[in-house]
């Protein structure tokens, strides 16, 4: 019943890096974007 446990707290700390780390590759992605579009505007 112990490893049970140990392992379903490993899974879920896993899941949570796993989001985290796409929540901040979605933020980058955003940011890129917002800067290309400000490059675009000022050589306008």
């Amino acid at each position: 019943m112990k490893q049970m446990a140990k392992l379903a707290v490993v899974v879920l700390m896993c899941m949570g890096f796993l989001a985290a780390c796409n929540t901040i590759a979605g933020a980058g992605k955003d940011i890129k974007r917002a800067g290309e579009k400000i490059e675009g505007a000022a050589g306008s």
